[in-house]
C-alpha cells in the first residue's frame, strides 16, 4: 500500500516472485471511468473507490492458500477495513517515502495514467497504518530489491503482522 509512485507495483511484483505467489496490480482492476478521471487530473472520491475496492477484495479473497501480492493504494483505514471484511487474512505493507522522493519518482514516470499533480491529494488522503492494523511500514527509499529484502525479513520475523 502507499501513494502513487511509492513503488507498489515494482516491489509487489518482485515480492510475489520471491514468495512464489501471483501478483495483481490493483490499477488493472480500476473501472475505465476511474482511469479516465485520474488521467484528466481529477482525484477519485469514495464513490469511485468503493466498487474498485470490492474488486480488489475479491482478488484477495479468491487467492489460493499460499496467497497473492496485490499492489493497492489502500490509503484510508476505512478502505483497508473494507478489504479486510472481504479477505480477513490480508496483511498490509505500507511503502513509505518522503514527499520529495515521491514527487521525483512521479515526475519521472512515463505512460502512467496517474499524473504527478494528484500526488498532493493522495498524500492528503493517506492514513498511516494504525496500531492494531495487520501490517508493517517499510522505508521504500532505495533499490527495489533492497526494499523487498526489508519486507520479506519483516514478514518472516512477524508473520502475523
Amino acid at each position: 500500500m502507499g501513494v502513487s509512485a511509492s513503488g507498489k507495483s515494482t516491489v509487489g511484483a518482485l515480492l510475489a516472485e520471491r514468495l512464489g505467489v501471483p501478483f495483481v496490480d490493483a490499477d488493472d482492476v480500476h473501472p475505465p471511468a476511474n482511469v479516465a478521471k485520474m488521467r484528466s487530473g481529477v482525484p477519485l472520491d469514495d464513490a469511485d473507490r468503493g466498487p474498485w475496492l470490492d474488486q480488489v477484495g475479491a482478488v484477495l479473497a479468491g487467492a489460493a492458500d499460499d496467497g497473492v501480492v496485490v499492489a493497492c493504494s489502500a490509503l484510508r483505514r476505512t478502505y483497508r477495513e473494507r478489504l479486510l471484511a472481504l479477505a480477513p487474512a490480508t496483511r498490509f505493507v505500507h511503502l513509505d517515502l518522503s514527499e520529495a522522493e515521491l514527487a521525483r519518482r512521479a515526475g519521472s514516470r512515463v505512460g502512467h495514467f496517474m499524473p504527478p499533480s494528484l500526488l498532493a491529494s493522495q498524500l492528503a488522503t493517506l492514513e498511516r497504518l494504525a496500531p492494531g492494523e495487520p501490517g508493517i511500514v517499510v522505508d521504500a527509499d532505495g533499490r527495489a530489491d533492497h526494499v523487498v529484502d526489508l519486507v520479506a525479513a519483516a514478514l518472516e520475523a512477524d508473520p502475523s503482522s
